[in-house]
């Protein structure tokens, strides 16, 4: 009975937000765009996004803006983001019109290899603890970054985030629920209790909370530089505390660390070019994606109808197969990203769908391969400049491990390789970087930018990214209603790490969607579920640049902020 009412709760409050009364028509946006010409800024946190405009406003690039939001977000969000992680960022450079690509993750430690967990006969890599820790590769991103698009000093941008740490910060809403939701199994790590909860639990909503040690570490490398974090003194305490616990992670592991250019790779959707990060990252997957549902007249089904969503979920579950099978590191593997994202492949891929039933499985491409919680922000400045960034320390909290007086939390990302396949792609290997899930995303039409965005949130990011592009281009949605619409996610797809997709997984709606669209795709044999906090986290700038003029969207499940001036 309960799960009864709860049920039609959901289908009321999505039907209540489909008929909200704008006077501009949007059905599902939850308020305007934000225009400005001069700058914009999109983060999931008021205060990281007022700390890029101040940025902005001193002459400061969309990069010097994009760090220090970074470095905010990673004291005021700190379950989702930190210097202990990964960054990726795609940018828009306005004097070579021309888009970069980074990709900052960090490799696994060299003394740790698969017969590790073999041995121990350890199916997985454990979550939390020592063992899924790999190089955080946030510092040296930045720093990449801030050398080839920087305008300011590294200790012009990172002092805002030295005075939020040294003085304090109120804990907004949703990141106080996800500090509470997710401490109770990460208490016990070493360090963690001592940082995130002083008073012997988590911060409240509104409470101030104080980071000290995180601002003392971010004045030794915005004095000392990167070289602090990977070959000083921060370095050195990894080390040392990595060997009191157990674990792998080595000064030289640091030392030897660095980030990469990359070429952004793209597919043309019905006119647009969208582009995302090849692999290790899972950005290829919206492209798959897409590349299959052009094949579809998606405007004419409708966006929320039982024909799209079966559509869209299949495509999900094709392109997934091939993210399991094929996506990694292309320092170890020759990726065969030309197939992947050719529109034979994509024909190809289209015949195993069905429109009036649902797979099970889907076989993965037989391509060979050769051998060999995340925080989105984006920021543009009055250049033209454009940046999308994305960073991460993979789920909340992470490890959950704290190196002594350093105030954050070092990634788990590691979890994320195959333990079980020596000759799989994703195969955790010495030195090798993991599969990973953040991806920034970017469409260009005619050459010029159009939109620079993201969405949050582990697995459901390929999906999300396709949905605001199909949201957008296909059903004509700004963009703020892009964000705010009502998302699908499915689960239970293959996954890099070794599970296999045999039942088709389950398809979860978000409250937005008819219940003749739920009726309808149980007739085509969905397995539907229900679920809030699992949809991801979108930002999102736009330029039209006739008029000059930014549009900026931040969507209503975060505490995030779009503003410009």
């Amino acid at each position: 009975m309960k799960l009864l009412s709860t049920f039609i709760a959901l289908i009321t409050l999505g039907s209540m937000l489909h008929a909200q009364d704008r006077l501009t028509g949007e059905p599902f946006t939850t308020r305007s765009e934000i225009l400005a010409q001069n700058g914009m800024a999109a983060t999931s946190q008021p205060l990281a996004t007022q700390v890029a405009l101040d940025i902005l406003k001193k002459g400061g690039s969309a990069m010097d803006a994009a760090i220090a939001a970074n470095a905010v977000l990673g004291l005021v969000e700190p379950a989702s983001c930190g210097i202990g992680g990964d960054v990726f960022a795609i940018v828009w450079s306005a004097d070579e019109n021309k888009l970069y690509g980074l990709n900052g993750s960090g490799r696994a430690p060299k003394s740790l290899s698969i017969d590790y967990f073999m041995e121990k006969e350890l199916k997985y890599v454990p979550l939390y603890g020592p063992l899924p820790i790999s190089v955080p590769g946030c510092v040296d991103g930045w720093f990449k970054l801030h050398e080839k698009f920087g305008r300011l000093s590294m200790e012009e941008i990172l002092q805002p985030a030295i005075d939020y740490g040294s003085n304090g910060f109120p804990v907004s809403e949703v990141i106080a629920y996800e500090m509470a939701s997710s401490y109770e199994g990460l208490k016990d790590q070493p360090g963690f209790a001592q940082t995130y909860m002083p008073a012997g639990r988590p911060p409240v909503k509104g409470e101030v909370f104080i980071n000290q040690d995180l601002a003392n570490t971010y004045e030794q490398i915005a004095k000392n530089g990167r070289d602090a974090f990977y070959k000083g003194s921060i370095a050195k305490t990894i080390d040392s505390y990595m060997k009191k616990h157990g674990g792998f992670l080595r000064y030289e592991d640091l030392a030897s660390h660095t980030s990469n250019w990359v070429t952004p790779v793209s597919v043309n959707y019905r006119g647009y070019d969208v582009w995302e990060l090849p692999p290790n990252g899972q950005g290829t997957a919206a492209l798959q994606m897409l590349n299959i549902l052009e094949g579809y007249d998606i405007s004419e089904m409708g966006f929320g109808s039982a024909e799209y969503l079966h559509v869209l979920t299949e495509a999900k579950k094709l392109a997934y197969e091939d993210r399991a099978k094929f996506y990694a590191d292309p320092e170890f593997n020759k990726i065969p990203l030309e197939t992947l994202l050719s529109d034979e492949y994509a024909s190809q891929r289209r015949q195993l769908l069905s429109l009036d039933e649902v797979a099970d499985s889907y076989p993965a491409g037989d391509m060979e391969i050769e051998t060999g919680n995340t925080t989105y922000l984006t920021v543009a400045d009055r250049d033209g400049n454009m940046v999308s960034f994305i960073q991460s320390i993979y789920s909340e909290f992470a490890s959950g491990m704290v190196p002594d007086g350093l105030g954050f939390v070092l990634q788990n990302r590691g979890q994320m390789f195959n333990v079980q396949d020596r000759s799989h792609a994703n195969a955790l290997e010495p030195g090798k970087r993991p599969f990973h899930t953040i991806i920034p995303a970017f469409i260009t039409k005619d050459g010029n930018p159009w939109v620079s965005f993201g969405l949050m949130g582990g697995a459901v990011q390929p999906q999300g990214h396709a949905q605001i592009v199909v949201n957008i281009v296909d059903f004509g949605m700004n963009l703020q209603e892009a964000g705010d619409a009502p998302r699908m996610r499915h689960r239970g797809s293959s996954q890099p790490t070794g599970s296999k997709m045999t039942n088709g997984g389950t398809l979860y709606l978000e409250s937005g969607f008819a219940p003749e669209t739920l009726r309808e795709l149980r007739k085509k044999g969905h397995r539907i579920g229900f679920g809030v906090g699992m949809y991801g986290g979108y930002q999102a700038i736009g330029i039209d640049l006739e008029s000059k003029v930014y549009s900026g969207a931040s969507e209503s499940r975060k505490d995030g902020q779009a503003a410009g001036y």
